[in-house]
């Protein structure tokens, strides 16, 4: 009988070795991307609140009040259309939110975040 060496494929070694590297890579990137993702979160709510601050703005401009309620700037049931809705990302409630205006600054409070503006 002729004896047949058979090299092609790689060996249970090999394998274990690149399976090892992967499950490394993993649990590095893992932790990275769940801070990215919540970065990303944050910035969205941050330019949510930026698009209400400007329209409860404009909104006190018009009014002459000094405090704005969330139902005041958004929402189709005002004549005069400041926001239509907010999509939110991370399951914020802004039906709370009002914003209040000083001479210096404006301030908006959601349950996640406070946002302060100095004018």
């Amino acid at each position: 009988m002729n004896k047949q060496n058979y090299t092609k494929g790689f060996t249970l070694v090999e394998i274990m070795i690149v399976v090892v590297i992967i499950g490394l890579l993993a649990a590095m990137a893992i932790p990275a991307f769940n801070k990215v993702r919540q970065a990303s979160r944050q910035k969205a709510i941050t330019n949510n609140l930026r698009q209400m601050s400007a329209a409860a703005q404009q909104y006190m401009l018009e009014n002459g009040v000094s405090q704005v309620a969330y139902s005041d700037i958004v929402g189709t049931n005002n004549t005069t259309f400041y926001i239509k809705s907010i999509n939110t990302v991370a399951g914020e409630d802004y039906a709370q939110v009002t914003v209040h205006n000083t001479d210096t600054q404006i301030s908006i409070t959601s349950n996640l975040i406070t946002v302060t503006y100095n004018l």
